[in-house]
């Protein structure tokens, strides 16, 4: 089993943000994107609009942690949403369809790892329904201990405490989301983007 510290470690290839709340209509939006199947997955149960536009509305920024990646046009195109609950945390992820096998989804759990950890939460939880395989997948590759109760999951990672290596990686992605984020306003846009 990987030790949290060394899990995904290396320069991380995708640059996962930090949101706030200003960001509520590009989650609502991103969400919205999904599939019914896929927001079933996200959520555990078939949702509405008006169901999504209240989970988004009720996000609290601070007290969760609410992180999301975003494409060359700026637009969200993964979102995870870590809620807090008394030392441990749960993570919801989603990636949009046509971002998917690109390691967002693993960039956007370790950066959930990290910011829990280093923030003294003992356990990250993920609950979602068997037939997730996506974060089945996310579960087995971080050594989750993963209990099954009917057709869902219940997986459970202990964390932990932060060091001066988790702290410092944390940091260094957070100077990698204002590079990113610079080059993108000194950049030209290419002519299709602007259309």
């Amino acid at each position: 089993m990987p030790e949290p510290e060394v899990l995904g470690a290396g320069a991380p290839s995708v640059v996962v943000y930090p949101l706030s709340p200003d960001s509520r209509p590009q989650i609502r939006e991103h969400l919205l994107r999904l599939s019914p199947e896929d927001q079933r997955l996200r959520f555990g149960v078939p949702v509405s609009a008006e169901t999504i536009a209240g989970y988004v509305g009720k996000l609290d920024f601070s007290q969760d942690a609410v992180f999301g990646v975003r494409d060359d046009a700026r637009a969200l195109i993964g979102f995870t949403h870590v809620a807090q609950l008394d030392d441990a945390v749960e993570l919801g992820l989603s990636v949009d369809a046509l971002h998917r096998g690109r390691g967002i989804a693993q960039a956007m759990f370790r950066r959930a790892l990290l910011h829990a950890r280093n923030r003294g939460f003992r356990q990250l939880f993920m609950h979602c329904l068997a037939e997730n395989a996506a974060m089945m997948h996310i579960s087995r590759e971080a050594g989750m201990h993963t209990i099954i109760d009917g057709s869902e999951r219940e997986a459970s990672l202990s964390l932990p405490p932060a060091t001066a290596l988790s702290v410092g990686t944390e940091y260094y992605e957070g100077q990698l989301v204002l590079l990113d984020w610079a080059l993108h306003a000194a950049l030209p846009r290419s002519p299709e983007a602007t259309q």
